[in-house]
């Protein structure tokens, strides 16, 4: 099936394969800007963002995610049962992408935001897109930190950290989630979704039993939890997701870290 963008994306038209469920990190489109037609991959990320339009379009439109609305809304509910005001929260936006999640926390009233992603297309697309709604956004690899920069986002002194829709498929391995999370002060808030089959499964990239790890040993206390549909598949299928909220209480050891990535 083909479909027509929105009248303000005119230009852009989507043709998704049959009925055939495929993984989630194998999905792909046909795309037709002006005329030009190229195959792209869900997860070729950089391609999607440098057509205007195409990310929201593809996956908010047409495939009706809600992730950014359903985490930061999580998030806001246990604010406002700890009685704390947005207005006072430093946030880390892991995997900040073009800035969907940033502009759903700003509107929350977050005054201070920080994206971090693996990859400058994604920041050229916030800027384009969002402007003004990070603080500074950084395009680096959290697992091959450079000291200055470490000591950068250190001088920052989150209290949140928020990841949406970036966990569980290898783009942020368990170092990479550990030393966000690191950087963000003890009674922070900690917001995040992950599938929810990673959870009772695992998965390989270990993430699940970081996660199992964290909330077992008492790392996060968890607040709030969430099992909904991040987001329909290509052939139709919901993609039911699971949101957590919780509050840091202490840093990720590196035992544990090696444990999760299957180094003890």
């Amino acid at each position: 099936m083909t479909i027509d963008a929105a009248p303000s994306r005119s230009a852009l038209q989507v043709e998704f394969p049959g009925d055939e469920l495929l993984e989630q990190d194998h999905e792909w489109c046909r795309v037709t800007v002006e005329g030009k037609t190229r195959d792209i991959r869900f997860h070729d990320y950089d391609e999607i963002y440098s057509i205007p339009g195409l990310y929201e379009f593809l996956f908010y439109e047409r495939l009706e995610c809600c992730s950014p609305e359903v985490v930061c809304g999580l998030l806001e509910e246990e604010l406002e049962s700890d009685d704390v005001d947005p207005a006072g929260l430093r946030v880390l936006d892991l995997g900040a992408g073009n800035g969907m999640v940033g502009e759903e926390l700003a509107e929350l009233g977050v005054r201070s935001l920080v994206g971090i992603d693996l990859l400058p297309e994604a920041k050229a697309a916030a800027k384009r897109d969002r402007p003004g709604v990070y603080a500074d956004y950084h395009v680096c690899d959290l697992t091959e930190l450079s000291d200055e920069l470490r000591e950068k986002l250190r001088g920052c002194d989150f209290n949140s950290l928020v990841t949406v829709a970036a966990l569980g498929f290898g783009d942020i391995p368990p170092l990479a989630f550990a030393e966000a999370f690191n950087l963000v002060s003890d009674g922070g808030y900690v917001a995040f979704n992950i599938k929810e089959h990673f959870l009772d499964d695992g998965d390989p990239t270990g993430f699940s039993k970081l996660i199992g790890r964290v909330l077992e040993t008492g790392i996060v206390e968890q607040r709030a939890e969430k099992v909904y549909c991040h987001r329909l598949a290509t052939n139709g299928d919901e993609l039911n997701y699971v949101a957590i909220v919780g509050v840091k209480r202490s840093d990720i050891p590196a035992a544990l870290i090696a444990e999760a990535e299957g180094r003890t």
